[in-house]
């Protein structure tokens, strides 16, 4: 019996494509007409297909669009919901914190292949993969306090892979970084300008590693570093705290309804 004996059958989602070549599984975040947001049923998408194929996958490949990998949360539907009155029944930040841990710590090499903008919650996503590899024009950004919030649940896995001081000057400056000063900080790790062939080298190489050494690489590693578990309390009360701040809601809100900042003043 072979791996594709052994693969579960085909899945469709809403909001993301699943393909698996071989011991490759392919994840492509696929809500273009949103950019790609953070809405829950993206994430409870993912959360599906890690559940369906990362005991099989030796490698899980996350990728967006060629010009939005992905712009973090999903104002639309926020907006919508704290209309109606729900605004975090579907927003809670749990689900997407463990989707980013198992992306950190589950069984198998997580790969980020970056290319166009990432925002927010998008390098959320990235941070939380073990292998980040990006074309030379995407941009980094998080933008979260010009809104009143802050990235709580993004900063645990930032922090880990460029370290306290930059993670905070991205989310004090909210300055854009492209990728090639993301590389220089260890945001990403290879950088070219056809990011699509970088990716095929570097799964050449990892596709060659045995599953039970990658899982046993992956466990000490999560052993050497149990921060994102210890810290998870923490980034979820704050994340709560300012996505339920009315403040914050209403900036929100005036940013999808108008287009405009807090900062701006009306026309």
């Amino acid at each position: 019996m072979g791996l594709t004996d052994l693969a579960p059958a085909p899945q469709r989602y809403q909001t993301i494509q699943v393909r698996m070549d071989a011991e490759v599984c392919y994840i492509t975040l696929a809500r273009p007409e949103a950019g790609n947001t953070i809405s829950r049923t993206l994430i409870d998408d993912i959360a599906h297909a890690l559940d369906a194929h990362e005991a099989l996958a030796k490698i899980v490949v996350l990728e967006g669009a060629p010009e939005v990998f992905c712009l973090g949360a999903d104002f639309q539907g926020m907006h919508r919901d704290s209309q109606a009155g729900v605004a975090l029944r579907d927003h809670a930040p749990e689900p997407m914190y463990d989707v980013w841990r198992r992306l950190a710590c589950g069984p198998f090499i997580s790969v980020a292949h970056v290319r166009g903008k990432v925002n927010a919650g998008g390098v959320g996503f990235v941070a939380a993969c073990d292998v980040v590899l990006s074309e030379d024009k995407a941009v980094f950004s998080l933008s979260e306090m010009m809104f009143g919030l802050t990235p709580a649940c993004v900063m645990p896995f930032l922090v880990r892979r460029i370290g306290m001081a930059k993670a905070n000057y991205l989310t004090l400056s909210t300055q854009p970084v492209m990728a090639r000063q993301a590389e220089q900080w260890g945001l990403v790790d290879a950088c070219e300008e056809n990011s699509d062939v970088l990716l095929r080298k570097h799964l050449v190489r990892m596709k060659r590693l045995n599953k039970a050494a990658i899982i046993r690489h992956k466990t000490y590693s999560a052993e050497l570093d149990d921060s994102l578990s210890r810290v998870k309390p923490i980034a979820l009360r704050t994340n709560i705290a300012a996505f339920t701040d009315p403040a914050n809601l209403d900036n929100i809100g005036r940013f999808v309804a108008t287009g405009r900042f807090p900062w701006e003043t009306s026309i």
